[in-house]
């Protein structure tokens, strides 16, 4: 299942990318996420991990795992989901007239064959409207430094 938001933020790239890569403020701005760890030494680049507790339907239910598999600053990170869901987390940056164009994909899938599938169909709508109030919630964080 693929999902996408995206909003113009009143910042640059690189802004926005100070922002973005401290991992432990991300559950300021990212709904769902209710915290973030480090795992690795790294906090930057390629094979940094990440454990982060998620909200499902407002309830903090489960602990997943993600690993940066590209790492392009003030452009691009891409995070591997490395626990029960599976898939990619894309986090884009493209330079616009008024500041930066960040948009956000997620390409999920969960083992259960068609069961998972359409659980993950049923909550698309739940997710694409978390990840654009978190980007509403980024957009006034970066607004506000």
């Amino acid at each position: 299942m693929r999902v996408e938001a995206s909003r113009d933020l009143p910042a640059t790239p690189e802004r926005v990318w100070e922002q973005v890569r401290h991992w432990e403020d991300q559950s300021r701005w990212i709904r769902d996420a209710v915290w973030v760890r480090v795992l690795t030494p790294e906090r930057e680049g390629v094979g940094v991990r990440v454990r982060v507790l998620n909200r499902v339907l407002l309830v903090p239910l489960f602990t997943e795992q993600l690993e940066v598999t590209r790492w392009e600053p003030s452009r691009r990170i891409v995070m591997a989901h490395r626990s029960f869901v599976g898939g990619t987390g894309v986090w884009s940056l493209e330079a616009t007239d008024g500041g930066t164009r960040f948009t956000w994909t997620e390409e999920l899938s969960l083992p259960i064959p068609l069961l998972g599938e359409l659980a993950l169909l049923v909550y698309r709508p739940f997710l694409r409207r978390l990840m654009r109030g978190s980007l509403a919630n980024l957009q006034s964080l970066v607004a506000s430094t």
